[in-house]
């Protein structure tokens, strides 16, 4: 594998026994055997094929938002999208955007523009392809109202494109979060809108995130997906669980929907305060509560 993947990418692309607690927001985990920066779409489509062929095992890292990392790493390539698929452009009412660019840095590109409809993107930490596959969302928003198309690559590095209903958008979730699709790039279609009165919005959306949300703090955002009628934050918090902690692993005392690092968590720390969580919850409501977050390596 190191004699192909050089052959693609640059020497300063390819990196092994990567630490991944400096990519993931828990700022937790072991390393990876390898780590590939991909900056196009053509490294992209080859790494792909190559890995599909050889059998190789392999997960694609977007802003690592959403991703618990074991402590004993991954026997695997992660496949990192670059700066070099951050880049985005407007055309009227559309902004086509590529994978690796950011939620916010595309909410304040949308602002600058004049186009409303992503304000609750803002704050999202993550990227535009975690957070088409995720169907992210806040504040009554979500990728699902604003998506025109999405390109994607599958494993041999065929590009294709689906449309808004192929995308079977859902409750965090997509019809490619459990399929060998890789996003690509986005057409996104917002509205005509006051730049001003748009970058107010947002700003509303800042002050309330930082007065409810532990933004001080690595997390990986809510930690559970919200159970259909009711709040995951205020079960945890209902079951006594409020500033619960294992190790350097808390669940936060200003919203208990989030567990937070306070500052020498492990991975495995983590783990186990999720799953007393899940087990208190159950025990005090019968309501099992399901994860956001992806793991990645053996726990």
């Amino acid at each position: 594998m190191k004699e192909y993947v050089e052959s693609i990418l640059k020497e300063e692309q390819i990196r092994f026994r990567e630490p991944m607690h400096k990519y993931t927001s828990f700022r937790t985990g072991g390393e990876a055997d390898c780590m590939l920066f991909v900056d196009n779409a053509e490294q992209l489509g080859k790494i792909l094929h190559y890995m599909h062929l050889t059998g190789n095992e392999y997960f694609l890292l977007g802003n690592g938002t959403n991703l618990l990392v074991s402590d004993k790493g991954y026997d695997g390539t992660v496949i990192k999208l670059g700066q070099g698929m951050s880049r985005m452009h407007v055309e009227g009412e559309r902004i086509y955007v590529e994978a690796g660019a950011l939620l916010s840095q595309t909410a304040r590109r949308a602002q600058e523009a004049g186009l409303t409809g992503m304000e609750f993107a803002s704050g999202i930490p993550g990227s535009i392809g975690g957070g088409l596959v995720m169907n992210a969302g806040a504040y009554d928003g979500e990728m699902s109202q604003i998506v025109e198309s999405v390109t994607v690559m599958n494993e041999d590095g065929e590009i294709m494109e689906l449309d808004c209903d192929t995308m079977e958008f859902g409750y965090r979730t997509s019809a490619i979060k459990n399929r060998s699709f890789v996003v690509v790039e986005t057409a996104l279609h917002l509205k005509k809108g006051e730049p001003d009165s748009i970058r107010a919005r947002m700003d509303e959306f800042a002050v309330r995130r930082k007065a409810k949300q532990p933004l001080e703090y690595p997390s990986a955002g809510s930690i559970f997906k919200r159970p259909e009628g009711y709040y995951a934050g205020k079960l945890i918090m209902d079951a006594g669980m409020r500033g619960y902690r294992i190790g350097g692993a808390q669940v936060s005392e200003k919203h208990c929907g989030f567990i937070i690092n306070t500052g020498n968590a492990t991975s495995e720390d983590i783990a186990e305060l999720m799953a007393e969580v899940q087990e208190r919850v159950k025990e005090r409501f019968r309501v099992d509560l399901e994860p956001e977050i992806v793991r990645l390596g053996v726990f």
